[in-house]
């Protein structure tokens, strides 16, 4: 499948109407900066107080504070009481949270196939120990698509 090109002034004109309508700046404005994948990589290995990310992270204090304010505020991260010791908080996963260990782990596979990581430790199966399968994108059938098999297409019409 041949990509189209975005070249005439109305292709351009619905492409910034969707791109303004995309949920991924939110995203990223919440989750896609360094310390914020870092903190997520922490919890996901299950770091809980403030002070295990920082000897862990490095991050100055007053970063994770906010990092770690931001991610409970757009529920990432729920923050609350130990109940071991009161005067310390836990922060721990949130459901909406725990759903982006596939967008963690597809930028820690692509981070190792470029090159940009260590190999050394890798994700296994808790049950049998295998290696997990790579993240990737797949048809309803199962098939594994590319680039060129994919397209977008709107929700209401089916239109491209």
């Amino acid at each position: 499948m041949d990509r189209p090109v975005v070249s005439a002034q109305h292709d351009i004109e619905a492409f910034r109407a969707a791109a303004l309508r995309c949920p991924l700046p939110a995203a990223i404005e919440l989750i896609g900066e360094r310390w914020a994948f870092l903190i997520l990589r922490g919890a996901f290995n299950g770091l809980r107080h403030f002070e295990q990310f920082q000897a862990a992270l490095g991050i100055a204090r007053n970063i994770l504070s906010n990092r770690l304010a931001k991610m409970v505020d757009g529920g990432i991260l729920e923050r609350c009481a130990d109940p071991n010791d009161k005067r310390k908080v836990v922060y721990s996963l949130s459901a909406k949270g725990e759903t982006l260990l596939p967008v963690v782990l597809a930028l820690r596979q692509w981070g190792e196939d470029w090159g940009h990581g260590c190999q050394e430790i890798m994700l296994v199966d808790q049950r049998d120990g295998a290696p997990i399968r790579r993240i990737g994108i797949h048809a309803a059938d199962g098939r594994e698509l590319c680039l060129h098999d994919i397209k977008w297409v709107d929700r209401r019409s089916a239109k491209t």
